[in-house]
């Protein structure tokens, strides 16, 4: 618990799901189920891709396959930290919860401290660092779904955009080279520009021309 408390990425959790029991309210759904979709989905944005699919009308096999998509950036996160975590008496069922529970904020810290925690104390220490985040997150989707009922229209829609500015705050901390900045940077720029077209896909559309730019800097850099 001591390496939750550590992190201001638990305060970006703690943000984030705020908007997510705010939004969950707004679209109609249980305080109950929207508790144990924290818990099973566990990733922020795929959660936000079941609230907002299913709240539009879309039938569960839509919105399975759309949290699905989204949950593959995932894979290669998993991939480079169970084998930080693995043991000669390491057994596969012993990694099912760990599993469970690599997502950004926990890839992030578990780069972050592993290194510093022994091989054979790994399994554990990130069982404890994913239960302690995990309730974390299901506090913050309490509060921000009771706030969400009890506040004025625009208090509630204030929490609301917790949800993306948590986002843009932990991309833009998470920002090591020039190409990361320069991706942000022109992706908040292109986006009001884009949105002009009214194509329904602005945010993809500026979203992939800027990463597009700022991978050729960086090939170009690179080369130099």
């Amino acid at each position: 618990m001591r390496s939750v408390a550590s992190t201001v990425l638990t305060l970006v959790l703690f943000a984030t799901y705020l908007g997510i029991g705010a939004l969950a309210h707004d679209t109609h759904f249980s305080l109950g189920w929207v508790l144990a979709s924290t818990a099973l989905v566990w990733a922020g944005p795929a959660q936000i891709i079941l609230i907002t699919t299913l709240g539009s009308g879309a039938t569960v096999v839509q919105a399975a396959i759309a949290v699905t998509v989204s949950a593959i950036r995932l894979f290669p996160m998993v991939v480079s930290v169970l084998p930080m975590m693995r043991t000669p008496q390491t057994k596969r069922r012993h990694l099912v919860l760990v599993t469970h529970f690599i997502a950004v904020t926990l890839w992030v810290e578990c780069v972050r401290l592993l290194p510093h925690v022994p091989r054979e104390r790994r399994i554990a220490f990130t069982h404890g660092l994913g239960i302690g985040l995990c309730l974390v997150c299901l506090s913050a989707t309490t509060l921000g779904y009771g706030l969400a009922a009890n506040l004025p229209p625009l208090l509630g829609a204030a929490i609301l955009l917790l949800t993306p500015l948590a986002f843009l705050l932990s991309t833009a901390r998470n920002c090591r080279q020039l190409s990361d900045i320069l991706a942000l940077v022109l992706g908040l720029a292109l986006f009001p520009l884009v949105s002009l077209l009214h194509t329904g896909v602005d945010i993809l559309i500026s979203g992939i021309t800027a990463g597009t730019i700022a991978y050729g800097v960086h090939w170009w850099r690179e080369r130099e």
